[in-house]
């Protein structure tokens, strides 16, 4: 009765998410791989991380690493149920806001594209760059869910209860807003959501609704290029470069594509082919069978992260997957956007499968808290698969199975 039980109910949500994940990473470093090729690269390796392919390479399996290695750590030690000084996640806000202070400082900050955004550090004949962005959004994830399960009862409460996240979220963007328009109006959208899901009243926002707006119609009206993005936009005459040559590539695979290596927008055609236009190289290289293929996975993980949310019993353990879920899905939905005409382009890379170390890195481990949760903080057993079990020697129990 016990097997019978078991092999009928158990569906392991975190195994399924594990495949998804790695097959999306792996499929990202290909891509990255083929979209970075130059018919005039010449490939030195002993500069190995010169070169934004082959640091891909690298970056997939110590992303892998780091999703397994998080996924070992119980994730209500990010909570806030021992006291704020005993959780990991003050520790993470604290370090991300020292190091969104100290890119802006000229001399500290690496810029690029009259964006400073970087921090760089010598370790041995690599120089490697940091984004402290990245690790920002995922402490305010984090520290929302924190704070919204510790105080469920009293969300409500304006003063006391909403306005202290509020605060800490929007001197977070206020660091990253000067730099990076895109990251901070995402981190701004998953603070409402994550206050929403958190239990905050709706007439709450609309207080400080009217500052928010003010923010970023400054930080739009003050930048010529952001400026020149939505005018590009709502103007059906005018479409920017970056976007002509996207549609361009995703036309061009039609519906099986040119095959894999055998693009030719990544010739110098499409800006940025290798970061936040990798889905039309995908789709001119696949075809549209590949880039249905890709959102297909995404879809995957949302709905295995939405099982996950469901089946967790844990109020904190529900909304942090929330916000992982969330934030990896809206990244997705708006980086695919863009590419493809439906949105004003953003800097917002498609996670695990555009270029960039920082972001794979962070958002793998972000996944492995999630798959620790998905196991109920820590065990070889998922969640679900103990309860299944549990319930099925109860029935044992009932039947007389365990006497003898």
């Amino acid at each position: 009765m016990a097997h019978m039980v078991e092999d009928a109910r158990i569906f392991d949500a975190g195994r399924l998410l594990e495949v998804v994940i790695l097959v999306l990473m792996a499929t990202g470093a290909v891509f990255v791989f083929s979209a970075g090729a130059n018919v005039s690269t010449n490939y030195d390796l002993q500069r190995f991380y010169d070169f934004t392919t082959l640091k891909q390479m690298l970056f997939f399996p110590l992303a892998v690493i780091a999703m397994y290695v998080a996924s070992m750590v119980d994730y209500r030690r990010f909570g806030f149920g021992g006291g704020a000084i005993r959780s990991l996640t003050p520790y993470l806000l604290v370090l991300s806001m020292i190091l969104l202070a100290a890119v802006l400082v000229p001399g500290i900050g690496i810029e690029r594209n009259f964006s400073r955004r970087w921090l760089g550090v010598w370790i041995g004949p690599a120089f490697v760059t940091f984004q402290p962005s990245e690790l920002a959004k995922w402490s305010v994830v984090f520290a929302l869910a924190a704070f919204t399960s510790r105080f469920a009862q009293s969300m409500g409460r304006f003063w006391k209860r909403f306005v202290p996240p509020c605060l800490v979220a929007g001197a977070i963007v206020g660091l990253i807003i000067t730099q990076d328009f895109g990251t901070a109006a995402f981190i701004s959208l998953l603070t409402f959501l994550m206050l929403l899901a958190g239990g905050a009243r709706l007439w709450h926002f609309l207080t400080p609704l009217p500052a928010v707006a003010v923010g970023f119609y400054y930080a739009v009206v003050t930048s010529p290029t952001r400026i020149n993005r939505v005018k590009d936009f709502f103007d059906p005459d005018i479409i920017s470069h970056q976007a002509r040559q996207s549609l361009i590539a995703i036309a061009s695979g039609g519906i099986w594509g040119k095959g894999l290596g055998r693009g030719v927008s990544k010739y110098g055609h499409l800006p940025e082919d290798t970061t936040d236009f990798i889905f039309a190289i995908i789709a001119e290289e696949m075809g549209f069978v590949g880039a249905v293929g890709v959102i297909v996975l995404f879809v995957a993980f949302v709905v295995l992260g939405m099982v996950i949310i469901h089946r967790c019993r844990d109020r904190f353990g529900k909304l942090l997957a929330t916000g992982i879920v969330l934030s990896i899905a809206i990244q997705a939905a708006i980086n695919i956007g863009v590419v493809t005409v439906v949105l004003p382009t953003k800097g917002i890379p498609l996670p695990f499968i555009s270029a960039g170390g920082t972001s794979m890195l962070v958002s793998a481990a972000a996944v492995g808290v999630l798959l620790n949760i998905a196991r109920g903080g820590g065990g070889l057993l998922s969640c679900d698969q103990r309860i299944d079990l549990l319930e099925a020697t109860a029935i044992d129990s009932r039947s007389g199975g365990g006497t003898g």
